[in-house]
C-alpha cells in the first residue's frame, strides 16, 4: 500500500462530515460530497499524494457511495490515476453487529432508542429493520426508533418507550450524529456508536483493501461504486408499466447479446435479493425459484435475522 492521503467523505449520516471529525486523526480530512470532495482531492493530487476516498456511511447512504464515485470520474485522466475508492466504512451488517455490541453493554431493565438522521423513506425504512434485528437476539424488552429531523424524532421515541411502561430510554446512535437528550430526567446518551480507536481500524482497513485491490487487479473502485445506489437496496415498488428505472444508470459495456445483471434487487420485507436479465426490449425474466422457506435462492444473509453475529 503506498503512502497517501486518505479522505473520509460524509453525508446525512455525518451531517456532511462533521459529526465524524472529532473521531479521526487529525491528518485525515472528512469533508461533505461533491465540491467539497473534488477540490480536495484535487489539492492532493496536485502535491503528488496517491488519494483513496472512504465513503463514511454506516450502510443507510448508498447514494454517497455513487455520488463519490460520481465526483472521482469528473478528475483529470492523470488525478484519476493516482485515486481509489474504497469500499464503504460500513454496510447494514456491520451496523447491526455494532449496535448489538453497544446494546450488550446496556443494562436490560433500560428501553434503547436508536437514532439517526432522516433520510428518504426507504433508508428510514431500513432503520426499523435493523433495530428490529437488534432486538431479536438482545435481551432488551423494548427498541424503539427515533429520525432525527423526522418521525418520530426523539422526544416522540422517548414518549412511546415511556408509554410501554419503560422507565429509563438509552439514546442509541445508529449513526455518527448523535441527537441532544430530549428528557434527561427519563433518558441518557448511549453514544457514539463507535470509539476513536475502533474508527481509526475500521478506516485503516478499508484502505488497505482499496490498494491491495487496486494493486491486484487495477480495480479503482469507481465501477463498484457507481453501482451502489443503484436500488439502495431497499424494497420498492413497480409500478404498472414493469420494471422500468428513472433515470438512466450507467452500466459496463454489454456482452453480444447486450443481455447484464442489475445489483440485488429486494421486494418488500417478504423477499430476498435476486438478480435478472433485462431483454432488449424491456421486458424482465421471470424472478428466480422461491425455496420451501420462502426465500430466493442466493440469498444474502445479511439480509435475514439469523443467530449468527453480524460483522
Amino acid at each position: 500500500m503506498p503512502r497517501c492521503t486518505v479522505v473520509a467523505v460524509g453525508g446525512h449520516e455525518s451531517d456532511g462530515g462533521r459529526a465524524v471529525r472529532g473521531l479521526l486523526d487529525a491528518r485525515v480530512p472528512c469533508v461533505a460530497g461533491g465540491r467539497e470532495l473534488f477540490r480536495c482531492v484535487s489539492a492532493s493530487r496536485a502535491r503528488g499524494e496517491p488519494v483513496c476516498v472512504v465513503p463514511m456511511t454506516l450502510g443507510r447512504d448508498p447514494e454517497l457511495v455513487a455520488d463519490a464515485a460520481r465526483t472521482l470520474l469528473a478528475l483529470s485522466a492523470e488525478d484519476r490515476a493516482g485515486t481509489v475508492l474504497a469500499d464503504p466504512f460500513g454496510t447494514a451488517g456491520h451496523l447491526v453487529g455494532w449496535l448489538r455490541a453497544a446494546a450488550s453493554r446496556v443494562a436490560a431493565d433500560r428501553a434503547l432508542l436508536v437514532t439517526a438522521p432522516s433520510g428518504d423513506p426507504f433508508v428510514d425504512a431500513d432503520l426499523f429493520r435493523i433495530a428490529r434485528l437488534v432486538r431479536q437476539y438482545g435481551r432488551h424488552r423494548t427498541v424503539e426508533v427515533a429520525l432525527i429531523g423526522g418521525d418520530p424524532d426523539p422526544a416522540e421515541g422517548v414518549r412511546r418507550c415511556r408509554a410501554l411502561g419503560e422507565r429509563s430510554v438509552v439514546l442509541l446512535p445508529a449513526a455518527w450524529v448523535t441527537p441532544p437528550v430530549p428528557d434527561p430526567e427519563h433518558c441518557v446518551p448511549g453514544g457514539p456508536l463507535l470509539p476513536a480507536p475502533a474508527v481509526a481500524g475500521v478506516l485503516d482497513a478499508r484502505v488497505r483493501e482499496a490498494w491491495a485491490r487496486y494493486d491486484r487487479l487495477g480495480d479503482d473502485g469507481l465501477a463498484r461504486g457507481l453501482s451502489a445506489a443503484h436500488d439502495h437496496g431497499h424494497a420498492h415498488s413497480h409500478g404498472p408499466g414493469g420494471h422500468a428505472h428513472e433515470p438512466p444508470h450507467p452500466h459496463e459495456p454489454h456482452g453480444p447479446h447486450d443481455t447484464h445483471t442489475h445489483d440485488p434487487h429486494t421486494h418488500g420485507t417478504h423477499h430476498d435479493p435476486h438478480t435478472h436479465p433485462h431483454r432488449p426490449e424491456g421486458a424482465v425474466a421471470p424472478p428466480r425459484a422461491h425455496r420451501a422457506d420462502g426465500t430466493h435462492q442466493g440469498a444474502d444473509p445479511h439480509d435475514l435475522p439469523s443467530h449468527r453475529s453480524l460483522r
